[in-house]
């Protein structure tokens, strides 16, 4: 049985909170990760700290863990080409599909646009301000 210190205990408060861990306490989410107390969801500066679904469970809060740690990427993706189709002709702005999916970062919901387009499914039309984003017809 692993034991665990005060400053564990803050951070999983803090992670609890949704809160950034300050510089402080950053040596202990290493041991935290290890013990499945907490997971790392993303990369890079998208990078989030949140409890455990084991932790979650154990507390009888299942559907809590699901709903904080989000959707999968094919569902974000499925929601984003729902939304363009929805928008028609005129297509949507980035901050209108950032409303879609709003704990995506704009770098997160860009490389899931990104994506799409590869794949066939959306097309971004104009520049700068006046770009849209668009479902492809057959997509």
């Amino acid at each position: 049985m692993a034991a665990f210190s005060t400053d564990d205990f803050l951070v999983v408060d803090i992670v609890h909170r949704e809160q950034p861990v300050p510089d402080y306490l950053k040596s202990r989410v290493e041991h935290l990760l290890e013990q499945g107390i907490i997971e790392r969801l993303g990369r890079g500066r998208g990078v989030r700290l949140l409890l455990s679904q084991r932790f979650y469970r154990r507390l009888g809060k299942a559907g809590v863990y699901t709903r904080k740690r989000g959707l999968d990427r094919e569902t974000n993706k499925a929601l984003l080409i729902r939304h363009l189709r929805e928008s028609g002709d005129a297509g949507c702005p980035v901050s209108d599909l950032q409303q879609v999916l709003p704990t995506q970062s704009r770098d997160q919901l860009k490389r899931l646009l990104s994506e799409l387009r590869r794949e066939g499914r959306a097309r971004l039309v104009g520049e700068r301000r006046g770009a849209r984003w668009r479902a492809e017809k057959g997509g």
